[in-house]
């Protein structure tokens, strides 16, 4: 399928990119706490900042500048620890965010959009897994002798958003149902922006020992 626009193994792209996008990581995890905390519409204010993100990284893939991140250590490494920064800030605000107010479910919802979208776009482009996975994964599917490989390109990043939005909805609506649930329970409430607050240290961690 889609052969003839210089697209290699179709099929075989649509699994592997599914199972990628299930494997849990900083963009999902700030979606789903952007649903939990804010609701489905600056929910998919988050989701849209890293569906921008993600179609830059598979750009910059197939135009050949993340395989020159990959391939040049200290760009690499700007990169690399640019993510964990961010990542470290993030995880730190929200935990600091749950020792000091005593009750977070009053702040629900203030947050402005456009900080919404801006963390999300950050937060995907400082991903250098992502680039890795671009460049190891993405590029494999298009075929370099096709006289437009633009067009692969096209196919290959819709693909992988649509699957991108299934998953991001599914985790925006579950967000939001959580937080009718969570009114009522504020120390449970306190304890899951913990948990996704330690999640992101964690994350953070990883990123800045990854090699």
């Amino acid at each position: 399928m889609f052969a003839e626009f210089g697209v290699l193994n179709f099929w075989t792209y649509v699994v592997g990119a599914f199972f990628i996008v299930l494997v849990p990581g900083p963009n999902t995890l700030f979606v789903l706490k952007t649903g939990i905390g804010h609701g489905v519409k600056k929910g998919y204010l988050a989701a849209t900042g890293v569906f921008i993100g993600d179609a830059v990284l598979m750009f910059l893939a197939w135009a050949g500048v993340a395989a020159l991140i990959q391939t040049t250590p200290v760009l690499f490494n700007i990169v690399r620890y640019l993510g964990a920064f961010y990542l470290l800030w993030l995880g730190g605000k929200m935990l600091w965010s749950v020792i000091t107010r005593k009750n977070n479910a009053h702040d629900a919802g203030t947050e402005p959009a456009s900080m919404i979208m801006k963390r999300s776009l950050v937060l995907s482009l400082t991903n250098p897994k992502a680039i890795l996975f671009y460049v190891s994964f993405f590029v494999q599917f298009i075929d370099v002798r096709a006289e437009n490989t633009g067009t692969s390109f096209l196919i290959l990043a819709t693909t992988l958003e649509l699957i991108s939005f299934t998953y991001m909805s599914f985790l925006i609506f579950s967000g939001a149902f959580v937080t009718r649930y969570l009114k009522t329970k504020k120390k449970l409430a306190k304890l899951g922006n913990g948990l996704i607050g330690l999640l992101f240290v964690g994350f953070a961690a990883r990123l800045a020992s990854l090699h």
